[in-house]
């Protein structure tokens, strides 16, 4: 059984507090599964840590790997990145720390998301119509397919190709590139976790276009707003080159000729039922 078509207890007629009170056990069962994958992720921290949070600073990283693989295949060696001339240092006496439990809670947030979102949805869903909720049939999976592919974009594309560019930047030679913990952990995370909010534009579309808040004809409309409007958040959220701009803008505008299409596909529904609710009055 899929986990959005979960059986709920019968939520009609309750009361405004008595509504409080089951979002209150949703948010303490979501909160409880981040800190359990929480906890998981600081005890492990050979792995996490020093695998999944360092590998993009070492040359042996997957995303490098290939990248020298396909400098070979084409035979342009300026795609293959075997030097990352920078150090990771820690400046503060909490620093190593405090990032030990920041980089924890971030895995163990990404890796509790489809939960998180699942009991959400069980508070949500109830107040829907029978069609809405028929329409809204694999929330969880596909909210949660996107999540995912959105975070390893940002992992395996954006965030090595941001970090190879920040550590060969330099205004002058005998200025070296010294990172701090703290500064190199939070632009990883910025990087993944915009990524996989980026991604969700699909849904959003979609139950805008759901609620009639918006059409494919309106979407179509500012398509050149909406270009621009993506280009400037991947100016804002990646690092200052052209190239981690593109990388993150050009997925957001597939994803947003995607929306023009869903939005089409549900209006086309949308008149094919209103077609039969009229031919069925006539008769």
């Amino acid at each position: 059984m899929a986990l959005d078509q979960y059986v709920e207890e019968e939520e009609e007629g309750m009361s405004f507090l008595e509504h409080l009170e089951a979002l209150r056990w949703h948010l303490v069962r979501s909160v409880a599964a981040i800190f359990i994958f929480t906890i998981l992720a600081f005890v492990s921290k050979s792995l996490v840590f020093g695998e999944v949070i360092l590998g993009p600073s070492r040359v042996d990283f997957a995303t490098y790997r290939w990248l020298c693989h396909l400098s070979g295949v084409f035979s342009m060696p300026a795609l293959c990145i075997d030097e990352l001339p920078f150090i990771i240092q820690s400046r503060q006496m909490t620093g190593q720390f405090s990032m030990h439990m920041t980089s924890s809670f971030v895995v163990g947030f990404i890796v509790s998301f489809p939960y998180v979102f699942w009991e959400m949805w069980r508070f949500i869903s109830p107040g829907l119509y029978d069609n809405e909720k028929n329409a809204a049939r694999g929330a969880v999976f596909f909210v949660s397919l996107l999540f995912f592919m959105g975070a390893a974009f940002g992992y395996f594309v954006l965030a090595p190709l941001s970090i190879n560019f920040l550590a060969n930047y330099q205004l002058d030679p005998t200025i070296l590139n010294e990172f701090d913990i703290t500064s190199y952990v939070s632009t990883l995370t910025m990087l993944v976790l915009a990524s996989a909010i980026m991604f969700q534009l699909p849904v959003v579309v979609y139950f805008l276009a759901m609620s009639g808040l918006v059409s494919s004809a309106l979407l179509k409309t500012y398509r050149r707003h909406a270009i621009v409007v993506i280009l400037v958040l991947a100016a804002i959220i990646t690092p200052p080159d052209v190239i981690s701009q593109i990388l993150i803008a050009l997925p957001i505008l597939v994803l947003y000729e995607a929306g023009i299409q869903i939005a089409l596909n549900l209006e086309k529904k949308r008149d094919k039922r209103l077609a039969e609710e009229e031919a069925e009055d006539a008769l």
